[in-house]
């Protein structure tokens, strides 16, 4: 098993290019099953859960051909062999749920076992379920999977969601892409991720209007077509590799990072004291003073503080002066992050989806333990400010979401390496 070994200390200085958005073509990818037609994705993050959703297309009959050492995906759906999605594969990532709607729209029926992902707290499928059920969709969970049937096809319906899901908006907007008449989705998920989604499906000639915003209204069509489309950029990584230079000093340029993407990151690290601005080629990140300033954060669906980032930022404000609160309104049980870091030095209490972080002056290397994907991104950044070595173990969640972080961070100064034991 990998681990990840840091030693801190060196301020880091240079360019980062910034990957594709590993949420947003996890969602792109199922969208092949709604065409006959080939669906081509550029700017394709090269991760392990872009392989398992590759591998749960392919089981589908999908043909998926890799081009430019993965960066280009072609995948096409003209000689669909099943619309089951096994257990064995799904179990392995949250976002497999995405086949559901597709499956329901064009073949009219879909066997999908619940899904598998990061322990960070329930994700129920049941605003996927009640929003095909109000499309005519019949779904009953039988023995872990669940069969779901259209007959005659899914219609136009009005689906409002509790809660902004963004699992759910994405399967009922491809669903609505080729049902009968007009769906209208409100209290809809408004994240850079639906709107890519949007535009890759308005691009294979869906009628979609809304996006970005909390209504979206799809107007169904008979069919479907080809498209080429290029994968935003991913906002996670670009906000993970922006605190890297916060942690170690030094100021580095992130290739493609756009503003608009995270803008309620940015205004948090300008009230923790550090400065971003843009560039022709991305955005410049470098903290004002050798120590940040404690910030309040609470995390919140787009376009607030994004859940993705609270435990890198949580890392970040382990040595800022004073005391920071964070609240989790979106995931519970997603600070187990939290022991790791109090293994550093950090002055960390928990209680119940409130963190309070009191600021020390240095963080001490040590052997740490990665609980989820984005905690791993926490311990690693947590280690560019920490005397000595520290080593981060179970890195296979990190594969799921970062693209050879390693080889990023060495690249702009960090003493960084992967490790086997």
């Amino acid at each position: 098993m990998d681990s990840i070994v840091v030693k801190g200390g060196t301020p880091l200085n240079g360019k980062i290019q910034i990957a594709g958005a590993k949420n947003a073509a996890l969602a792109l990818m199922p969208a092949t099953l709604l065409s006959e037609e080939p669906l081509t994705l550029t700017n394709a993050p090269r991760l392990s859960d872009i392989k398992t959703m590759t591998q749960l297309l392919q089981s589908l009959g999908v043909e998926v051909t890799s081009m430019q050492n993965g960066k280009v995906q072609v995948l096409s759906s003209h000689d669909m062999t099943s619309t089951t999605a096994d257990y064995e594969i799904v179990r392995k990532m949250r976002a497999s749920n995405l086949v559901l709607g597709p499956l329901l729209a064009r073949h009219h029926q879909a066997v999908v076992s619940l899904p598998g992902g990061c322990a960070i707290g329930a994700r129920p499928m049941d605003l996927h379920v009640s929003g095909l059920e109000a499309m005519g969709a019949q779904i009953e969970l039988k023995d872990g999977y669940l069969h779901a049937v259209a007959k005659g096809g899914l219609k136009g319906a009005r689906v409002p969601l509790r809660f902004a899901s963004v699992g759910a908006t994405e399967n009922i907007l491809m669903a609505a892409t080729l049902a009968k008449g007009t769906t209208v989705i409100e209290n809809a998920a408004r994240e850079p991720e639906i709107v890519d989604l949007a535009r890759c499906l308005r691009s294979m000639g869906a009628q979609i209007d809304g996006e970005g915003t909390s209504t979206i209204t799809i107007d169904g069509v008979d069919r479907l077509g080809a498209a080429t489309h290029p994968v935003v950029t991913d906002r996670i990584e670009l906000g993970t590799y922006m605190l890297a230079p916060v942690f170690a000093g030094g100021e580095v340029e992130c290739l493609g990072g756009r503003l608009d993407l995270i803008e309620a990151f940015v205004e948090k690290l300008d009230a923790a004291g550090v400065d971003v601005s843009e560039t022709p080629d991305g955005l410049l990140v470098k903290r004002r003073s050798d120590r940040a300033r404690a910030v309040d954060v609470t995390t919140e669906v787009f376009p607030g503080f994004p859940t993705d980032l609270q435990a890198q930022m949580m890392a970040m404000l382990c040595t800022a002066d004073g005391t920071s609160v964070l609240e989790e309104k979106i995931f519970e049980n997603r600070f187990m992050h939290a022991p790791e870091l109090i293994r550093m030095g950090a002055n960390i209490e928990v209680h119940g989806g409130t963190a309070t972080v009191h600021g020390v002056d240095r963080l001490k290397g040590a052997r740490v333990m990665a609980t989820d994907l984005r905690a791993s991104a926490s311990l690693i950044l947590a280690g560019l400010a920490a005397e000595g070595e520290t080593v981060v173990s179970r890195v296979y969640h990190l594969d799921r979401g970062y693209e050879h972080i390693e080889e990023k961070l060495s690249a702009v100064g960090a003493q960084i390496e992967r490790v086997s034991e």
